[in-house]
């Protein structure tokens, strides 16, 4: 199996609890040992789908058609990623406790958001990165030391605060907890339709008196992610796991209708764009339906042209890196003349090099 025949196949296998006719070719092409179960395994790990993967054959069943050794290996890890998603879980129960005590509501974010909200049928399936939460910006600086007073603490020692430079403080670990956590004021670089005070009026309570977002939002937070938070409108890149929430995503609210509510066209575009990529790669499932343009067909275009051609990738996405790179260094300077935090960045970056043990 080629690279982009393995996409393909996982994306399917993603959807067969739910679509049928993907459900009838995964099983046949098992049947048929046309499998490549090495490749299958590599970039569903490389994806951060392979548990959920595992949970997909599992309750299709179909794994007495797969090898045993694979079949206990995917248990295995699959377990393992239960285990941890429990106890990342419990911490952020706990983070919500803290800070709700203190009068802030932390909303959570992304995968640990979508855990919360049950958005999966198995915890196990989600591989989790870090704890992602948003609060106000009224709130920031109070969430940072009500979080460092209970224990949390910058992961990387002696490292600078580039919280300007991003979405969220940098990350926070505490000691005994398996989470670190990423505390955000903003969610989108430069989407200045799609922030605290946009998701605030229309958020959800969890039976644990959790705040997440609504399923809309949720739509729109995974598209923003995955297309300019990552960059993939520019990359071009598949990223199978952001693709599974928006698929899941998908059953429960319109896809069109969330993309709709943005009043920006060009980011709209973008957002669509991932949503037609989904949908090729998981087989057109009628849920992921979106609205077709000569937009989407030239971007699906480059996209499968690019994993056609792994040379081709490699320079388009150096190339993009280059111009991010120097995007970022120019808006830097330019920022420094007349924000004071930019020119505190400026002035300890300088510093650092100065003294790098400092």
């Amino acid at each position: 199996m080629t690279y982009k025949e393995t996409l393909f196949f996982v994306g399917k296998c993603l959807t067969i609890t739910h679509e049928e006719e993907n459900r009838k070719a995964i099983e046949q092409k098992i049947i048929d040992k046309t499998v490549d179960w090495d490749s299958v395994v590599k970039l569903s790990t490389g994806h951060y789908v392979f548990p959920a993967l595992y949970c997909n054959l599992k309750r299709a069943g179909f794994l007495h058609h797969l090898p045993n050794d694979l079949v206990g290996y995917m248990e295995h890890i699959t377990n393992l990623n239960r285990e941890r998603n429990q106890q990342i879980i419990e911490q952020a129960k706990e983070i919500n406790e803290l800070l709700l005590t203190n009068n802030i509501t932390p909303i959570f974010l992304k995968g640990t958001g979508n855990l919360l909200d049950n958005l999966y049928d198995d915890i196990a399936e989600r591989m989790l990165g870090d704890i992602d939460f948003l609060v106000s910006k009224n709130h920031f600086d109070t969430t940072i030391q009500v979080l460092k007073e209970n224990g949390y603490y910058e992961k990387l020692k002696n490292s600078i605060d580039n919280t300007i430079l991003n979405r969220h403080y940098p990350k926070m670990v505490k000691k005994d907890k398996i989470g670190a956590i990423e505390v955000h004021y903003k969610m989108i670089t430069n989407e200045k339709n799609f922030n605290y005070h946009t998701v605030k009026q229309h958020l959800k309570k969890t039976t644990n008196n959790i705040t997440v977002l609504s399923n809309e939002d949720q739509v729109l937070m995974t598209c923003f992610n995955k297309q300019l938070n990552d960059r993939s409108q520019w990359y071009k890149n598949v990223a199978l796991r952001n693709s599974y929430d928006l698929y899941l995503l998908s059953e429960k609210t319109s896809i069109i209708k969330a993309i709709s509510n943005l009043k920006n066209p060009i980011i709209s575009n973008y957002l669509t764009n991932f949503v037609a990529s989904t949908s090729l790669f998981f087989n057109t499932p009628k849920s992921l339906e979106y609205a077709k343009t000569t937009n989407t067909r030239k971007f699906i275009q480059k996209q499968l042209t690019l994993i056609d051609n792994a040379k081709k990738n490699k320079i388009n996405k150096k190339l993009w890196n280059l111009y991010f790179l120097h995007k970022l260094r120019l808006t830097i300077i330019l920022k420094s003349f007349y924000n004071k935090q930019y020119r505190n960045y400026v002035l300890a970056t300088i510093l650092k090099k100065i003294k790098p043990n400092s």
